[in-house]
């Protein structure tokens, strides 16, 4: 009786295991957040964390680094208040503790709606583990710069490829 359960499941198993050509293709882009983009004050929330003492620059590095990034960038002006803001960015530190000697840092942060309190994005940026401190701390700089890549590359979409279609005359200022 089990083996012809068994194999009455074969045809399905194998049913699974094939998709057409139009299966396998992935899903069309989702819609990010109107306010993400068409926000112009931002106001950045330290939501504090725990990476214990292995990192230089004190328990505010993350906070401060993260402000200084996003204020290099000028995307948005960062506003004192949260009222005075279009989305607040709060930024997280995390991680998963492997020993007292070994945890993985994890950066987090979240970006709210400030009117509705919804979140509306959020990503986490992992660190690689480091024995050294300087090791650590050049992570923690590597890590940084990974979570301000994908920031930016939410906000400020690839442009679209430019197609290699010949203008026409016309459009090419010709007679």
């Amino acid at each position: 009786m089990i083996a012809l359960l068994a194999l009455g499941a074969l045809p399905v198993a194998a049913q699974v295991g094939t998709a057409s050509p139009a299966e396998s293709e992935p899903p069309a882009k989702a819609p990010l957040p109107a306010q993400i983009q068409a926000a112009k004050k931002v106001f950045i929330s330290n939501a504090g964390g725990e990476l214990k003492n292995w990192f230089t620059g004190g328990p505010y590095r993350l906070y401060n680094q993260f402000y200084a990034a996003m204020k290099d960038w000028g995307r948005y002006e960062l506003v004192s208040t949260p009222a005075e803001a279009d989305l607040i960015f709060e930024i997280h530190a995390s991680g998963l503790y492997l020993s007292e000697q070994e945890e993985i840092p994890k950066f987090e942060l979240a970006i709210y709606d400030p009117r509705t309190h919804v979140v509306l994005w959020a990503l986490a940026e992992r660190l690689d583990l480091a024995l050294l401190r300087g090791h650590r701390d050049e992570n923690f700089d590597r890590g940084m710069n990974r979570l301000m890549a994908r920031v930016k590359e939410l906000v400020q979409p690839a442009a679209p490829a430019a197609t290699s279609a010949k203008p026409s005359p016309r459009e090419a200022g010709t007679p």
